[in-house]
């Protein structure tokens, strides 16, 4: 299986989110698409309270996709939610063809070595990187991502048309009663506004 995850705190996800997993699928010819909401995230404030929200607004989001699917798998687990075990786990689970990949955002990947046992990353994980901001951010970002890659981090780039699209900016417009039916799923959509989130 030619598998394929992405991982991230999804608060909420978004279209943007979606779009990144279809173009990873045509480019790379994925046979699946994990995603993975971080239940605790390390790198990141979070609500606990509303961690659940997070994995039921992903399985909303996925559900009418069939390369993807939805793991619960950090939210099983104890602790704070590191990549590394997370990865150990799928490789145990799955019957994986050569490299698991990993979509990640080219400013996340910047901070990779601060990650939790980041050096097991390199012989577990073939990163396909995004580009989160625009074309000329990259630029400055390619002799850093040379340095990585000279480590040993493998990673291919997925220059894939900017979406301009955040949680942020979502939690942002619903706080500010701003409509968002073009950002999310509608199923995402009505799961918000069924359980007032982000309101505060």
């Amino acid at each position: 299986m030619k598998l394929c995850l992405f991982q991230g705190t999804f608060n909420p996800i978004h279209n943007a989110h979606l779009k990144i997993c279809e173009y990873a699928k045509n480019k790379f010819d994925f046979d699946r698409i994990i995603l993975i909401p971080a239940a605790r995230p390390p790198h990141k404030d979070f609500d606990e309270s509303a961690s659940v929200h997070r994995l039921k607004m992903a399985e909303l989001a996925a559900q009418d996709i069939d390369y993807i699917e939805v793991s619960d798998i950090e939210y099983r687990r104890s602790g704070l939610s590191y990549t590394v075990p997370t990865v150990e786990e799928i490789y145990e689970k799955y019957p994986v063809d050569g490299m698991i990949n990993f979509i990640i955002g080219t400013d996340a990947f910047k901070n990779i070595e601060s990650w939790y046992e980041s050096e097991k990353l390199k012989n577990m994980l073939d990163f396909i990187l995004f580009v989160r901001e625009d074309e000329q951010s990259l630029k400055e970002d390619e002799t850093y991502l040379q340095k990585l890659k000279e480590k040993g981090y493998n990673y291919k780039m997925m220059k894939m048309p900017f979406v301009d699209i955040s949680s942020t900016q979502i939690r942002t417009n619903i706080h500010n009663s701003v409509p968002i039916k073009s950002l999310v799923p509608v199923e995402v959509e009505k799961y918000i506004n069924k359980y007032g989130l982000y309101k505060k």
